[in-house]
């Protein structure tokens, strides 16, 4: 999954199924899927703020390669990341690509 490359998504798609979202969370280990089943997420915890803000910058680099971007809550020693595709509001292929390229890091 993580040598995969985003599609953009402008809309006009179905959100995956949750058959198709089951085999996909096997792929990405630790992250959690929405009671909606609409965004996927993981909270990470690091030790000083310094290397959460490098975590961060590292996902910026990804994400803008890629072109999908989570959305990051960011603390002290944590940092929580968290997709979905609003364009279809729901998860798509490309939240499962980056989170798996994200668990890389």
């Amino acid at each position: 999954m993580k040598n995969k490359t985003c599609i953009p998504c402008e809309g006009g798609v179905k959100p995956l199924t949750s058959v198709i979202i089951a085999e996909k969370m096997k792929v990405i280990p630790d992250w959690q899927l929405s009671n909606c089943s609409k965004f996927i997420y993981r909270d990470y915890e690091f030790k000083g703020y310094y290397k959460v803000i490098s975590f961060v910058n590292a996902i910026a680099w990804i994400a803008n390669r890629e072109q999908h971007h989570p959305d990051l809550e960011v603390g002290y020693n944590k940092c929580k990341v968290k997709f979905t595709t609003h364009a279809i509001d729901g998860l798509s292929e490309n939240d499962f690509i980056v989170a798996a390229m994200i668990n890389s890091l």
